[in-house]
């Protein structure tokens, strides 16, 4: 069991006692109603096969992924697909324009964040909203996000924004501004399907493309200037 809660985040334990709990009810329910076994029991039984192991895959944890240590580098805080790459204003704190990439997750990718590079958090804030589909452009101001800046020692800032999604209904993160920022080291995470916004300086050079596949840990978004 320990070993299991080394691979399991923490915030899964429930979802995957619940997921149990149903199908437990409604296998025992169906098979007490129906004791003959047909087609349909069959089909009960994949569906919730099914079910179980998307939210046993969900929630686990990259424990054995590399985390790519490298020089200005910029590492993909999340598991996805790269849905933005533009110029954009940035009016909640840079009050200015900045490049940013969009990373959307499906239920498929693990939905734990990590830091992207080595710092400080400066500024962190929670902000209520709308349960948009995640890869909407109007879903990164107006559904429920959170917002982080994360400075590294040379001053540089980064924002990272975890955006809840239509599926997506609980954004987990518990940060304030002077903690420690560790690249590859988790932040939080975002349940059942959303995204993750990052911003970054004009003059970065960015080392990613649309609809590419990122890695959090080990894909570089893009590189600082020194």
């Amino acid at each position: 069991m320990k070993q299991i809660h080394k691979r399991i985040h923490e915030e899964g334990t429930r979802a995957i006692i619940v997921a149990l709990l149903i199908a437990a009810v409604v296998i025992v329910g169906m098979n007490l109603l129906w004791p003959v076994q047909t087609f349909w029991h069959v089909l009960v039984y994949v569906y919730f096969a099914v079910v179980l192991v998307l939210v046993v895959r969900f929630f686990r944890v990259p424990i054995h992924r590399k985390t790519t240590i490298l020089e200005n580098a910029v590492v993909s805080p999340a598991d996805g697909i790269v849905s933005a790459d533009e110029v954009v204003m940035e009016d909640e704190y840079f009050h200015e324009q900045r490049r940013k990439i969009s990373i959307f997750m499906s239920i498929y990718n693990v939905h734990i964040n990590f830091f992207p590079f080595d710092g400080m958090v400066t500024y962190y804030k929670y902000h209520p909203g709308k349960y948009l589909v995640a890869f909407k452009p109007k879903s990164s101001v107006d559904n429920e996000h959170n917002s982080l800046v994360v400075q590294d020692p040379q001053g540089r800032e980064v924002l990272v924004r975890q955006i809840a999604g239509f599926v997506a209904r609980r954004i987990v993160c518990d940060l304030e501004p002077g903690d420690a920022s560790v690249v590859g080291e988790e932040f939080g995470m975002i349940r059942f399907g959303s995204r993750v916004d990052v911003f970054l300086p004009l003059d970065a050079e960015v080392s990613v493309h649309m609809h590419q596949i990122v890695r959090a840990k080990s894909s570089v978004l893009a590189v600082l200037k020194s």
